[in-house]
């Protein structure tokens, strides 16, 4: 259900008065005040009616209405468009929140679709610091888009213990299809992650090049900032899918060992066999002129050279590691 989660005009970096949706632009044109909306789940009825307030650019409504777009930056004019998801995890899978941004001069407008984490910590942060909001719309922009990233940071440290005890898993136990089937669908929701963070980085560079009114060159820094975090999420995504190509090929590995291992037994085992086999097989040629068949110890002598036999290749396998 569409509501509005919080909506206040500010100046000075301090907050000026909590305002409707409909008071919105009768605010922002008033000179060094802007205001900050906050969405959650907007219908086409509070998207329509920013968009005659704050002129809002037709295709961004259009884009907003249809949802479920990429990660994006848009610019219309003087004013910007973009696209954000936050992860979280939802029933053991990964889902993706989308969050759109619209902001130009004097407004900045958030709207989040489905149950992230709340942008009203943000706001209390941002307020907390007026000498960085007095900055204006430029500086709700960098808190906004910090806030997002610093989401996708949780969830690494998660895949990253889990991953550690999958491979402990793998080198105490076989691999099995379970664990094959879990790294898979870890690798799956690490491109995923991938595929929805790093055009972050793209959008932090295209905002410290853009000559927009409202974003000042003193801010671009803190956007260079979001994109070198960014940069070391993206590092860590390729270490964490690394890790994952590496517990199945050490699975593999230790896998063909064990299967080696018992080949290597089978082996010795079937030669210890053999011996008595072949001897048995030579005595059971049944020719006349076998001296040993008519000698009174006979029986008893092979008995003793097949045990000698067996024991003697017992040992040479169980030196060599084969037993």
């Amino acid at each position: 259900m569409a509501r509005v989660v919080a909506a206040a005009v500010y100046t000075k970096g301090k907050k000026v008065t909590d305002i409707s949706l409909d008071e919105g632009s009768s605010w922002a044109a008033k000179a060094g005040h802007f205001v900050w909306i906050g969405l959650h789940d907007p219908g086409s009825e509070e998207l329509l009616s920013l968009q005659k307030q704050f002129n809002l650019h037709a295709l961004a409504i259009e884009d907003a209405l249809l949802q479920h777009t990429r990660p994006k930056l848009e610019t219309f004019g003087d004013a910007l468009f973009m696209v954000l998801y936050s992860p979280i995890v939802e029933d053991d899978k990964l889902v993706f929140i989308e969050t759109q941004l619209f902001a130009g001069k004097g407004y900045v407008i958030s709207a989040r679709y489905g149950e992230s984490p709340s942008y009203a910590q943000v706001r209390q942060r941002s307020e907390a610091q007026p000498q960085l909001l007095q900055h204006g719309e430029d500086f709700v922009l960098y808190a906004l888009l910090s806030f997002v990233i610093e989401n996708y940071r949780p969830l690494l440290d998660r895949f990253n213990a889990e991953l550690e005890d999958i491979e402990q898993h793998v080198l105490n136990n076989p691999l099995s299809q379970a664990d094959v089937e879990q790294i898979q669908s870890m690798r799956r929701d690490l491109l995923r992650l991938r595929r929805y963070l790093a055009p972050l980085g793209e959008i932090c560079e295209d905002l410290q090049h853009l000559d927009f009114p409202f974003i000042n060159k003193h801010m671009r820094p803190y956007f260079r900032d979001v994109a070198i975090h960014v940069q070391r999420l993206l590092e860590d995504l390729t270490a964490l899918r690394e890790m994952a190509d590496h517990a199945i090929e050490v699975g593999l590995l230790l896998e063909s060992s064990r299967q080696s291992i018992v080949q290597r037994k089978f082996a010795a085992w079937a030669a210890i066999l053999a011996f008595p086999t072949a001897v048995a097989g030579i005595y059971g040629m049944n020719f006349q002129n076998m001296p040993e068949l008519t000698w009174h110890y006979g029986y008893f002598g092979v008995l003793g050279i097949i045990a000698v036999g067996c024991t003697g290749l017992h040992f040479n396998f169980k030196r060599m590691g084969w037993l």
